[in-house]
């Protein structure tokens, strides 16, 4: 018996690179990617006294502009549009404003804010004061609803709808479909259309229980939001579609459904964020849908932000979806449309082969 299934095992393959691959995937993704520290927070300085005060800041705060001729609306419009995690408006009565919705790279600034305003004080200098935006309490329900709204459509969208189409394929009935005169691209657009509708009235529910239980605000328009979760959606129902394409069993499409969704929880900044990650592992979130949801919808909720400051996310996720959505109908073609092509070709042949006899 333990030959046996040692002679199984080998011949599984995609078990055997769960039990082999896995761990160590696990190892070196956690190993660099599992860090709450953030470095670098990058930051604005406007007003009269942006250029003395741009280097009176600690090494957290990485300068990427310096306008002393902009003052606390340019700052705040900086902040909205996620182009700095921190914008210092000089003057008289200096103030550090922070974006709240980065939560780790606000609470890494706040700390070093008040660690400068500590020696300022002790020097008898003047002390900066803090004003946190977009989530003054800096409250982890608030960045994390948003993101996790994005994993509940990627569960829905990625293992409810590939072990859907592969039940079908075990019964039969998803091959029946190649022998029809109906396209692939519509056969796969029919399939998830059903999933589509029910994963649409998950968002809603979630997004609203998030709001009214969490207190999480909706500051920005709710049409932006929908359209942005459409796109994702659809990028999500496409990854079941091509798991089930390449899955002949149930178990086989759990397994590799579970080797996509690890990945987006791990590395798409919904739990470490991507500032602290190591550089090996930091250019695999910048791939996954997730990253780009989480952006788009805390950029939504939180901050209020325009589709046309988070033009780049839409753009993306729309990408990756006719991506996504064309392998899975090249893949559908070439698996399941010859096996019908064999069989109407056979057709003839035992025909003939019927009237000799």
């Amino acid at each position: 018996m333990i030959l046996k299934e040692f002679r199984e095992l080998v011949r599984d393959h995609r078990t055997l690179a769960m039990l082999i691959v896995l761990p160590l995937l696990l190892l070196v993704i956690f190993g660099y990617a599992a860090n709450f520290t953030v470095d670098d927070a990058r930051t604005t300085v406007v007003g009269p006294q942006a250029e003395q005060v741009e280097g009176q800041l600690p090494d957290l705060f990485d300068v990427t502009s310096v306008d002393p001729d902009a003052d606390r609306g340019d700052a705040e419009q900086t902040l909205q549009d996620n182009r700095a995690d921190v914008a210092i408006v000089t003057g008289a009565a200096p103030v550090a404003l922070v974006d709240g919705s980065n939560l780790f790279a606000a609470q890494a600034a706040v700390s070093a804010l008040n660690a400068l305003n500590a020696q300022s004080a002790g020097a008898s200098g003047p002390t900066i004061e803090i004003d946190v935006l977009y989530n003054p309490d800096l409250k982890t329900s608030w960045v994390m609803v948003p993101a996790i709204i994005g994993l509940i459509l990627t569960f829905i969208g990625v293992i409810i709808t590939s072990i859907g189409l592969v039940r079908e394929r075990e019964a039969g009935t998803l091959e029946q479909l190649s022998v029809m005169p109906i396209k692939p691209s519509t056969v796969i657009l029919g399939k998830i259309t059903p999933y589509f509708l029910v994963a649409a009235i998950d968002m809603v529910v979630v997004t609203l229980l998030g709001v009214f239980l969490f207190d999480v605000p909706f500051r920005g328009n709710p049409f932006a939001f929908g359209l942005g979760a459409a796109i994702f959606l659809f990028v999500v129902l496409g990854f079941g579609v091509l798991i089930s394409t390449i899955s002949q069993t149930t178990g086989q499409a759990i397994q590799a459904a579970f080797m996509v969704l690890l990945p987006q929880i791990l590395l798409s900044g919904m739990i470490f964020p991507l500032e602290a990650m190591g550089a090996g592992v930091r250019w695999i979130g910048y791939l996954l849908p997730l990253t780009y949801f989480t952006i788009m919808s805390q950029g939504i909720l939180l901050r209020g932000a325009s589709i046309g400051s988070l033009w780049y996310t839409y753009v993306i996720l729309a990408v990756m979806a006719v991506v996504v959505f064309t392998a899975a109908t090249l893949r559908y073609r070439r698996d399941l449309a010859p096996s019908g092509r064999r069989r109407r070709r056979a057709a003839p042949a035992s025909h003939d082969a019927e009237e000799q006899r």
